[in-house]
C-alpha cells in the first residue's frame, strides 16, 4: 500500500519543513510514503473563501484516483490516541492500496472533496496552524508505524 499526504501550499517554515522531512524519511524505512503539495493559489484576496475552496479543491480532486481511500484532516473528524491510530492504520494498509491524507488550505474543504473523503480525522480540539499540522501529522504516522513494528519510540 502506498500512503500519500496532500498539502496546499508549501511548507514556509523552515523548521517545521525541517521536522517533515525528518519524519518522511523515517516512515519510508516501513512503508511507502509521499508528500504531493499543491500550488497555493495567487491573488486570492479577490476570491471568496467559498471560491478558494472551490479552486483549491479542484486541484486536491486531480490528484485523487478513483480506487484511493481519501481521509481528510479536518476539526469534525474522529480522534484517535496514538495506539489506536496505529490501529487503525495499520487495517487501513491491509485493505486499500493507496492512502490518501489531505490537509487543505485555510478554509477547510470544498463540498465536493468532503464528498468524496471515505473518512475524516482530527488531531486534536485545539486548533493548529496548518504549517504546524503537517509536523505534527508526520510524527503521528512515524510514531504509529513504531507501535505497529513493536518499536521502543512510543511510550505507554
Amino acid at each position: 500500500m502506498k500512503t500519500i499526504l496532500i498539502l496546499v501550499g508549501k511548507t514556509v517554515n523552515k523548521h517545521f519543513a525541517a521536522g517533515i522531512n525528518d519524519y518522511t524519511e523515517r516512515i519510508a524505512h516501513y512503508m511507502p510514503f509521499d508528500i504531493i503539495t499543491i500550488p497555493e493559489l495567487k491573488n486570492t484576496k479577490k476570491l471568496t473563501e467559498q471560491q478558494q475552496k472551490q479552486m483549491e479543491g479542484d486541484l486536491i480532486a486531480k490528484q485523487l484516483q478513483p480506487s484511493d481511500t481519501v481521509v481528510l484532516l479536518d476539526e469534525h473528524g474522529s480522534e484517535f490516541r496514538s495506539v489506536e491510530f496505529a490501529k487503525w492504520l495499520e487495517q487501513k494498509r491491509n485493505t486499500s492500496r493507496r492512502l490518501v491524507f489531505v490537509i487543505g488550505g485555510p478554509y477547510g474543504f470544498s463540498d465536493r472533496i468532503y464528498d468524496r473523503a471515505n473518512e475524516k480525522i482530527s488531531l486534536s480540539k485545539m486548533t493548529f496552524s496548518h504549517q504546524m499540522v503537517r509536523l505534527i501529522f508526520t510524527e503521528q504516522v512515524y510514531r504509529a508505524c513504531t507501535i505497529i513494528n513493536g518499536e521502543p519510540y512510543h511510550h505507554e
